[in-house]
C-alpha cells in the first residue's frame, strides 16, 4: 500500500474526530478573523479619509502577504508536522492543529527583529515613500515573486525555503530599482552588507543541520540502549508512549520556533503595507507609554552628545536629512556624515519635545517624523559597522541605546498582524502538508524515517531556530530539517535517495535566481503599469 493511501486509510479511521476537529478549527479561524478585522477597522476609522484607492490597494496587498505565509505553511510549517504524521503519533488533523497553535504562540512572542532585519534589505527611498506607486510595486512584485516559486516547488513535493524565496525576490526588486535609475540618481539598489550576513545564515543552515542531526543520532545510540526508538514506524500503531511524548515535544519546539522566526518574514512586508496605505495609524507606536519619551530624549541627549564629538567644528551643508540618506544609499563614510546626522538628531528630539507624545504629533507631520527617525536609526545601524567611522566602545553603547529607543517608536507590530498571520500559517499547513509529509518521511533516506531520526532532526532544527531568532537572523525550517533527515539518514548508514536529494539541491541552488528574476520583471512591470 502506498504511503498516500496509508494516510487516506488513516483519516478515514478517524473521521468523526476529523469533523470534530474541523468545527473547533473553524470556530477559532472565526473569532481570529473577527478580531483582526474589528482591530484594523478601528485602526483605519481614525485615519481621514482621501479616497478609495488606498484602502482597495490595501485589501489587495493584505490578500498577497496572508498569501505568501499560507505559502509558507505549505512548505517549512509541514515540516513540523512531518514526524509526528510519519510515525502516528499524533492523526494528521490533531497535528496540524497542534502545531498551529504553536506557531501561533511563537508569532505572539516574537520580538519583530527578524521582520525589520528582513525589511532593511530593500532600498532605502522605496522605504521612506512605500505609499508611492513604485512603493507598492515593489511590495506587490516581491511577494508574488516568492508566492509562485513556493507553490510551484510546493505542487511537485520538493521542500523549498520560504525565506529563500524571500530574499531572492527583496535582492531582485532592489537591482531592478538600481538598473532603472538614471545615471548619478544616488538610488540605492541592495545593502550587499546586509544581504550578505542574511545569505551566510541560509547558506550556513543546512550544514548545520546535517552535521548536528547526525551527531546526535550517534551520540544516542551510544547513551540510550533501546532498539524501539531506532525502528521505523510499523503499519498505523502509534509509538511507545515515551517516543510519542519525545516526537510530539520536538514537534512542538519545531513549531513554537518557526512561528517565532519565519512567522516574522510577512508581518515585516504588512507593516510596510500598512504604513503606506495608512501612514497616520501605522506609521509611528501611538500605542508607546508617555513614560519612554522621557526616556527616548535621555538616550537622545547622550547620542548627540557622541556625534556632535565626532562632527567637531563641522556643519551640515544643505538638507541633513539628504546627506544621510546619501550615506545610506552609498555606503561611503563621508566628512558631512556626522554634522548632517547630528542636525537630523537635533530635529527628531525637537519633533518629540514639541508635543510629549507619539500619539499627539499631527497627521501631517507622522510620515515626515517617522522617516527621520528610520534614517537615524539605519545611519546609526551602518556607523556602528563602519571602521571609518571610529567609534569606541562607549559611544556604540550610547548610540545602541538610542537606536533602540528609536526602533521603538518605529518597528512595531500590532497584535492583529500576528493573530492574521498565524491563521494564514495554520492553513497552509492543513492544506499542503501531505505533500511535504511523504517525502521527508519516505523520499530523503532509502529506509524509512526512524523515531530517532525524528526526533534528532526536530531537535537540531529547534536548537538552531532559537538560535538565530536570539540574533535576529532568518534561517529556513526546510533547509534545517530536510538536511537534518539527510544527516541521520548518512550516520545510521541507510543511504540516501539520490534523485530526491538533486532535486532538494537544484531547489536550493535555483531558489535565489529565480526568484531574483521573477521579482526583478514583476517590479519593472508593475512600475509601468501604476
Amino acid at each position: 500500500m502506498s504511503t498516500a493511501s496509508l494516510y487516506d486509510t488513516h483519516i478515514a479511521r478517524k473521521s468523526g474526530s476529523g469533523i470534530g476537529f474541523g468545527l473547533i478549527i473553524t470556530v477559532l479561524l472565526s473569532i481570529g478573523v473577527v478580531y483582526a478585522g474589528i482591530q484594523l477597522y478601528n485602526d483605519i476609522s481614525s485615519a481621514p479619509v482621501m479616497s478609495a484607492l488606498p484602502y482597495i490597494l490595501l485589501g489587495i496587498a493584505l490578500l498577497i502577504a496572508l498569501g505568501f505565509e499560507m505559502c509558507n505553511g505549505f512548505h517549512d510549517t509541514s515540516n513540523a508536522v512531518a514526524t509526528v504524521i510519519y510515525t502516528h503519533s499524533l492523526p494528521p488533523t490533531a497535528a496540524v492543529v497542534w502545531s498551529g497553535a504553536f506557531n501561533f504562540f511563537g508569532v505572539l512572542t516574537s520580538t519583530g527583529a527578524v521582520a525589520f532585519g528582513i525589511i532593511s534589505l530593500l532600498p532605502v527611498e522605496l522605504i521612506l515613500q512605500v505609499g508611492s506607486d513604485a512603493g507598492f510595486a515593489m511590495v506587490f512584485a516581491l511577494l508574488l515573486a516568492a508566492i509562485i516559486w513556493n507553490f510551484g516547488t510546493w505542487y511537485l513535493g520538493i521542500p523549498n525555503s520560504s525565506s529563500h524565496a524571500l530574499i531572492g525576490s527583496i535582492i531582485g526588486v532592489g537591482l531592478a530599482n538600481q538598473f532603472a535609475a538614471k545615471a548619478g540618481s544616488g538610488t540605492s539598489g541592495v545593502d550587499w552588507m546586509q544581504a550578505v550576513g542574511v545569505i551566510k545564515s541560509l547558506l550556513f543552515s543546512p550544514a548545520c543541520g546535517f552535521i548536528l542531526a547526525a551527531v546526535l543520532l550517534l551520540f544516542s545510540k551510544f547513551l540510550i540502549k533501546l532498539p524501539a526508538l531506532y525502528k521505523a514506524p510499523e503499519g498505523q500503531t502509534p509509538p511507545p508512549w515515551w517516543i510519542r511524548g519525545l516526537l510530539i515535544l520536538t514537534c512542538t519546539g519545531v513549531s513554537f520556533a518557526h512561528g517565532s522566526n519565519d512567522g516574522q518574514k510577512g508581518m515585516g512586508l504588512i507593516m510596510l503595507i500598512l504604513i503606506g496605505t495608512v501612514p497616520t495609524t501605522y506609521a509611528l507606536n501611538k500605542a508607546l507609554p508617555d513614560s519612554q519619551i522621557a526616556v527616548f530624549e535621555q538616550s537622545s541627549t547622550a547620542a548627540e552628545a557622541v556625534i556632535a564629538a565626532k562632527a567637531g567644528s563641522g556643519t551640515a551643508t544643505g538638507d541633513p536629512r539628504a546627506g544621510v540618506e546619501h550615506y545610506l544609499q552609498q555606503r561611503q563614510f563621508g566628512p558631512d556624515v556626522f554634522p548632517s546626522l547630528g542636525a537630523l538628531m537635533t530635529d527628531i528630539s525637537k519633533q518629540v519635545a514639541q508635543y510629549g507624545s507619539l500619539s499627539k504629533i499631527p497627521n501631517n507631520q507622522i510620515g515626515n517624523t517617522r522617516n527621520d527617525m528610520y534614517l537615524a536609526s539605519e545611519a546609526v545601524r551602518l556607523l556602528s559597522k563602519d571602521p571609518a567611522a571610529n567609534l569606541s566602545a562607549e559611544d556604540n553603547t550610547k548610540l545602541g541605546t538610542y537606536k533602540k529607543a528609536l526602533d521603538n517608536s518605529t518597528k512595531f507590530i500590532p497584535s492583529w498582524v500576528k493573530v492574521l498571520v498565524a491563521i494564514a500559517l495554520g492553513l497552509g499547513t492543513m492544506i499542503g502538508w501531505k505533500r511535504i509529509v511523504v517525502t521527508v518521511g519516505e523520499k530523503i533516506g532509502k529506509d524509512h524515517l526512524t523515531y530517532a531520526q525524528g526526533a534528532s532532526a526536530e531537535l537540531v532544527a529547534m536548537g538552531t531556530i532559537f538560535a538565530a531568532d536570539g540574533y535576529g537572523l532568518p534561517v529556513s525550517t526546510t533547509h534545517i530539517l530536510t538536511s537534518g533527515v539527510a544527516g541521520t539518514m548518512a550516520a545510521n548508514g541507510s543511504g540516501l535517495q539520490w534523485s530526491t536529494m538533486k532535486s532538494l539541491a537544484l531547489a536550493w541552488v535555483l531558489t535565489l535566481p529565480a526568484a531574483i528574476m521573477l521579482s526583478g520583471c514583476l517590479f519593472t512591470l508593475f512600475v509601468h503599469l501604476f
